[in-house]
């Protein structure tokens, strides 16, 4: 049995077991080794379906070429993600989870994957090239995508919370699902080889560009298959969310930890594989392959949580805070800033890598030291 069959019976099994006798196990966290014991069990099994996603999603990325196949693995961990906010909300009352995982998720790819990509491909590579265009597309999309729904609440005056009302809500949520569905047109469409490192260029990495790699050749039904393996990886963290999302409230309440930590842990568990793949690209001297996880990961991130988030909040009636603290905006602001600087030559090096580091730690500090 393969390494793919073990890990699906494995999230299978424990789908099963949840089921059977989830209730019971839930029902008393009052000891903290068995909550403890739960949520490792849990969180591993999650991680390594999320692993089972990444690697199905490279196979359909190998048939499909960039930047389609790209788009796939970003928007299945995205929608993991989106379950994970979902489930948390609907079990408890977390009105800043969304912003604070969304928050999360964009200081660690921004920032952590891109500083730690940056820095190992400078000192493996000294400079490696990109497709400039499809970084200012990323960035053009993911600086009002952010700054609407994350800073401009807390300069509103029909709430003084950070939070929207129901006509903002409503229009915000439009805005962004359309300015998407815009990027994602010209993405696959028209613009598709802003997503492709040029063929000829002469600041090509020495590495042969995608267009002139032999591609494998899809048996026959290939794509169908490798689509149910990603379904089948999928819905086990789907079905296993919830049970997650009240070990980790139950967790945090009971360590007394901050509330931010939550959406760091979800950000973690979702974005985990597939930063290691955007990693290994680098590593590869495939930046342009990590460019597009990491910014298409931001993009995608906000571009569908804030109207899943928003559309929870309106049908259950809970209060959803989306405004960031003046610590967190100034943190963002100079996330954004210092993406255009890195992403505005045709190559990158350690330096910019370092700087990106730099921001990551600092969020990770505030977290805990605020």
């Amino acid at each position: 049995m393969t390494t793919g069959w073990i890990r699906l019976v494995v999230a299978w099994a424990t789908v099963g077991a949840f089921l059977v006798f989830g209730y019971g196990w839930m029902a008393d966290l009052g000891s903290v080794t068995k909550a403890t014991l739960l949520f490792v069990w849990l969180f591993g099994v999650i991680i390594w379906a999320a692993f089972g996603v990444v690697h199905e999603a490279e196979e359909l990325a190998e048939i499909l070429g960039e930047p389609l196949g790209t788009l796939i693995l970003t928007l299945s961990i995205v929608i993991i993600e989106v379950v994970l906010i979902s489930a948390v909300m609907l079990s408890s009352d977390a009105p800043t989870l969304g912003r604070d995982t969304m928050f999360a998720v964009l200081m660690i790819v921004l920032n952590g994957v891109v500083g730690l990509g940056l820095f190992i491909g400078g000192i493996r590579y000294r400079q490696q090239g990109y497709n400039l265009q499809g970084a200012a597309a990323y960035l053009i999309v993911i600086i009002p995508l952010t700054v609407i729904p994350l800073i401009l609440p807390n300069f509103t005056t029909s709430t003084t919370n950070g939070s929207l009302t129901m006509v903002q809500s409503i229009f915000f949520s439009v805005f962004t699902i359309a300015l998407y569905v815009i990027f994602l047109v010209l993405q696959t469409g028209r613009h598709r080889s802003f997503f492709v490192y040029p063929k000829g260029d002469e600041t090509l990495p020495e590495v042969a560009p995608e267009e002139e790699l032999p591609r494998k050749k899809p048996a026959k039904g290939a794509i169908g298959r490798h689509t149910l393996l990603l379904v089948l990886n999928i819905l086990p963290i789907v079905l296993l969310s919830k049970s997650l999302a009240s070990l980790l409230d139950h967790g945090i309440a009971s360590f007394g930890a901050p509330t931010a930590l939550g959406g760091l842990l979800i950000a973690a568990i979702v974005f985990t594989p597939e930063a290691i793949t955007a990693l290994r690209a680098v590593s590869g001297n495939e930046l342009q392959r990590a460019v597009n996880l990491c910014l298409g990961a931001a993009t995608s991130t906000v571009g569908l949580t804030v109207p899943a988030v928003l559309a929870i909040s309106l049908f259950t009636g809970q209060t959803a805070i989306l405004g960031l603290s003046s610590t967190e905006m100034t943190l963002l602001a100079v996330t954004l800033i210092l993406s255009t600087l890195t992403f505005s030559g045709l190559r990158t090096t350690v330096l910019e890598g370092a700087v990106h580091l730099m921001i990551f730690f600092v969020y990770i500090v505030l977290i805990f030291s605020p």
